[in-house]
């Protein structure tokens, strides 16, 4: 007798089939910079986040077990939420070529949560909670947040060194669109100029026909992307208090306590700390660019032993290990 596939179980397989050939995409966009290739992932992108959402719904309405309770519906909260945090971005700031990074690590959470997919069993008592509508949602997109500012900061790094290979002088030199000896690539605006000139050794090796450099030149330049950071920062990091927060509350109801040092409020807590200095450091002069750009690509390595190092290696109240 053939058996129908459950609504939500298609509807995770058009996602992540969806990101799959987005991510390619835009991958393939990022290399070459053929707008089609853009115009093929985005949709498909949106296509992910949309099937994404009605899976988690559809796995709600078939169960009646809230859907993040265990690893799989974390992360394919996860991957939800990154890959949505990323499309804001990208439409409002032109982020696209970034694009085919977060979403082929958003597949590859989600191909990995469906591997913890153990049907439908009904969670513990203490875990039977309102507060599981609030803390697990507020958890998971800031770390959604986070990946997304880790990918930019990466992007940052990349450009910042090969322009220090090139033999720029220092992170933060500062140029004057007229009278620095810089050749502006052909058909440069002047605004072109003043957003490319924070690289000024890609500029020059641009405008002598360096492949590479014309590559790196179409990428926003080194302040943009150290703005961009800070902005997805700025709302991981309100998700993440706000998480802890309730999570305490929780811990509360279902534990008696409010902190127990649990492995996961600690790492949990680190982590928030790490961003926090962060934030706060990126209002110095001295520290804003290449040092805070790996102050934010190792607070989401943070993030990763947060989530999977604490859940799945450490035993502990939050520990997904049976």
């Amino acid at each position: 007798m053939h058996q129908h596939m459950p609504l939500d179980e298609v509807l995770m397989i058009i996602a992540l089939g969806a990101y799959v050939v987005s991510a390619l995409a835009l991958l393939a966009y990022f290399f070459t910079r053929d707008e089609w290739l853009q115009h093929l992932g985005i949709p498909l992108a949106i296509a992910g986040v949309v099937a994404q959402i009605a899976q988690l719904a559809a796995r709600w309405e078939l169960t009646h077990i809230w859907p993040l309770l265990n690893l799989y519906g974390s992360l394919s909260m996860f991957s939800v939420v990154s890959v949505a945090i990323f499309i804001y971005f990208a439409f409002r700031y032109k982020l696209w070529f970034a694009g085919g990074f977060v979403i082929a690590l958003a597949a590859v959470f989600l191909a990995y949560g469906v591997t913890w997919n153990e049907g439908t069993m009904p969670a513990v008592p203490s875990l039977q909670s309102y507060w599981a509508k609030i803390h697990v949602p507020l958890v998971v997109s800031s770390y959604g947040a986070f990946m997304v500012s880790f990918v930019i900061s990466a992007m940052y790094l990349l450009k910042y060194y090969y322009e220090r290979a090139l033999g720029a002088a220092g992170a933060r030199t500062e140029f004057a669109v007229a009278g620095t000896g810089t050749t502006a690539p052909a058909g440069a605006s002047t605004a072109d100029m003043r957003v490319r000139l924070d690289a000024p050794n890609i500029a020059t090796a641009a405008a002598g026909g360096n492949a590479t450099a014309q590559w790196f030149n179409t990428m926003p330049s080194l302040a943009q992307l150290d703005i961009l950071i800070y902005r997805i920062v700025a709302v991981g990091l309100p998700l993440l208090t706000l998480g802890i927060i309730t999570g305490a509350m929780w811990a509360h109801e279902a534990w008696g306590a409010y902190w127990q040092w649990d492995p996961k409020e600690t790492a949990a807590l680190f982590s928030w700390i790490v961003y926090a200095i962060y934030m706060h450091l990126h209002t110095r002069n001295a520290w804003r660019g290449v040092r805070t750009a790996w102050i934010s690509a190792i607070g989401f390595l943070t993030i990763m032993f947060c989530y999977f190092g604490v859940n799945l290696w450490i035993s502990g109240l939050h520990s997904y290990k049976v």
